[in-house]
């Protein structure tokens, strides 16, 4: 039989490992080249891993919260043909092309069973794909080599008292568990003593959470170890991803007077770099006000017909992101990143728009060297980026290499604000909502009042490295380029 290592795909730049979310398939299960197998979790996205070939999911090889080096073996597939071969077998061919069969691994998307491991230092020869696979296996058995259990351990049941399960130094715990244990305030003593349902009593995502939960209703360990044992009894059915956001957890309240609501991955996520980037750059804000009565008229009178063509919506947003990249152009110095005492000039106009998504979160996918899109293909990349933040079918790569980044908070009928830089970006501009307003409007023939539709922009700028003159200048110019639209453009 012809069996390939299936290998944790690369995810994106400077992506290293991935959190196993949940298999969407189990063994004995057929499945299709490209089909998803299972759903991981970077620090960027939560995304599916499709299968690199066909075939049957002979083995699992890593486990529901198990974090898994990119490149190292997950799974091993049972390629079809031999599957095939099983059930309708055919003459015997010579053993050179039977070896030669064997040797051959089809590529699916992100070429996910040819991965290579990133280099660290670019003068370094990358290691072939096999090579990679063994090294970072071996690099994570010897992370998780430790003593045998002793007979106790073997002997205790997962519906014994925490005091019965030894403290061990040498116990291994992933990444993901120790993060989960320093937000919970879990010392390594009550750490060493839960009772874990992972391979070689290995505590696992789902121990420590339910340990968690355990201890803030006042259950015993006991209550928690039952749970445990329960849960791994029984099958648990796959739910693939669907465009229906997560619920969040139920809310509880201790005293009555107020809901306790657990955060989910994301929303700490977003706490933590939001808080990141106010302690790394001193934000400053500018703000004008742009007359976008030409851009208003143009639009109402063109939507339909690009409706038509298109099958897409025009929005305002690919308005704006054609401005900002003009004035980037004009302006290169807000294109840039901070490294230690040295500034990085972006060659590339990589804009991020801000997406909210039905779970009340927030993301930014990127639309990458924006500044080669005319208007209807910005139109095009930006529905398609957000029809797919909002279905959860954003990728890695989706959400990495932005340069700067725009918020259209008008969408919400908000006159302005203040946005929080994406960082190492050094700016971020949001786009408030159109509102008709009387307005002075100069012309040859003098001042008169007249009905204008006007809408502030709101620029925060890294003062590290961007002063007020630069930050101003920049909003102003997109403002500028907004005003001069031109409403001769055919669609």
């Amino acid at each position: 039989m012809a069996l390939i290592d299936m290998v944790m795909p690369k995810m994106g730049e400077s992506i290293m490992e991935c959190t196993v979310i949940t298999w969407l398939k189990q063994p004995g299960d057929r499945i299709e080249a490209d089909e998803s197998v299972l759903e991981v979790a970077t620090d960027k996205v939560d995304t599916e891993v499709p299968a690199p070939v066909s075939g049957v999911l002979r083995e699992v090889l890593v486990k529901d919260g198990d974090v898994v080096a990119v490149g190292a073996p997950i799974a091993r597939i049972e390629t079809k043909a031999a599957v095939d071969k099983e059930t309708n077998p055919e003459p015997s061919k010579p053993a050179e092309h039977v070896a030669e069969e064997a040797d051959q691994t089809p590529k699916g998307i992100g070429d996910v069973a040819n991965v290579t491991v990133d280099s660290v230092n670019a003068d370094v020869p990358e290691p072939t794909t096999s090579q990679a696979a063994h090294e970072l296996e071996a690099s994570i058995l010897a992370m998780s080599t430790r003593p045998a259990p002793t007979e106790k351990a073997v002997a205790t049941s997962a519906t014994s008292l925490a005091s019965d399960v030894p403290v061990s130094e040498h116990r291994f715990y992933s990444p993901l568990v120790l993060n989960i244990a320093k937000e919970e305030n879990v010392s390594r003593e009550e750490l060493d003593r839960i009772s874990g349902s992972g391979a070689e009593n290995r505590v696992t995502k789902k121990d420590i959470l339910a340990y968690v939960l355990d201890r803030a209703e006042g259950k015993s360990q006991e209550a928690g170890g039952i749970r445990h044992e329960v849960e791994n009894s029984v099958p648990q059915t796959p739910n693939p991803l669907s465009s229906a956001p997560r619920p969040l957890p139920p809310a509880t309240s201790v005293n009555g007077q107020a809901d306790i609501i657990q955060m989910d991955r994301m929303r700490k996520m977003i706490a933590q770099r939001m808080v990141e980037s106010k302690q790394i750059s001193p934000h400053v804000s500018s703000f004008v006000e742009a007359d976008m009565t030409p851009v208003a008229q143009w639009r109402t009178q063109s939507k339909d017909q690009f409706k038509k063509q298109t099958g897409e919506n025009l929005t305002f947003t690919p308005i704006m992101i054609e401005a900002v990249v003009k004035a980037i152009k004009d302006f290169p110095m807000i294109n840039i990143s901070v490294e230690g005492d040295t500034i990085l000039v972006k060659k590339s106009i990589n804009i991020g728009m801000a997406v909210a998504l039905p779970s009340g979160n927030l993301i930014v996918p990127v639309i990458h060297n924006a500044d080669q899109y005319n208007l209807i293909g910005l139109t095009n990349k930006v529905n398609d980026l957000s029809r797919r933040a909002r279905e959860n079918k954003l990728t890695a790569d989706d959400l990495a290499g932005g340069t700067y980044t725009i918020s259209n908070i008008g969408m919400f009928g908000n006159l302005m604000g203040t946005p929080i830089i994406v960082q190492p970006q050094v700016a971020i501009m949001a786009f408030g909502a159109i509102v008709k307003k009387p307005a002075v409007i100069e012309t040859p023939q003098g001042d008169f009042i007249g009905i204008r539709q006007l809408m502030f922009l709101s620029h925060s700028y890294d003062h590290r490295v961007v002063d007020g003159s630069l930050g101003g200048q920049f909003v102003r110019r997109v403002a500028d380029y907004l005003e001069k639209f031109d409403t001769t453009l055919k669609i």
